[in-house]
């Protein structure tokens, strides 16, 4: 199929996330980092539902993920105390390479307070060098 279905057929990965005092600033809102680290928690869950931890995946076969480049678009604060769902979605993946579609939404509504777009690049632990995507799991994003 094209890579319109491709990206169609696979489905976003929904991980819950509360803000907590250390997310914000002294206004009592997000703190810009913090999307940073939802984010980072939504792909990482995203890797465990397909069952890969990152820690086995070092120790087993010696590959890392790293962020090669990373936009966030602000729409709207997130607030202490607020439930947010982290959505991610994978939208490609070849090489060495896996690029990703994140919305942050306060849960039960359908605007995103904020939206990001990842790619994340596959390396070797050792080397630091790039290194294919194991084709297991580009099987499952592509």
């Amino acid at each position: 199929g094209t890579v319109n279905e491709r990206q169609a057929a696979v489905k976003p990965f929904d991980w819950p996330v509360r803000v907590y005092y250390e997310d914000t600033d002294a206004g009592g809102v997000v703190y810009h980092a913090g999307y940073l680290r939802f984010f980072e928690r939504g792909r990482t869950e995203w890797l465990r539902a397909l069952g890969y931890s990152q820690a086995r995946l070092v120790e087993e076969k010696g590959l890392l993920f790293t962020v090669a480049e990373i936009s966030i678009r602000f729409r709207q604060p997130a607030r202490l105390d607020d439930l947010l769902i982290v959505r991610t979605q994978a939208l490609a993946g070849g090489g060495a390479t896996v690029n990703f579609e994140q919305q942050l939404l306060r849960e039960g509504e359908v605007e995103a307070l904020a939206t990001g777009q990842v790619r994340v690049a596959c390396i070797e632990a050792s080397s630091f060098r790039p290194r294919r995507l194991p084709a297991e799991l580009l099987r499952e994003i592509a």
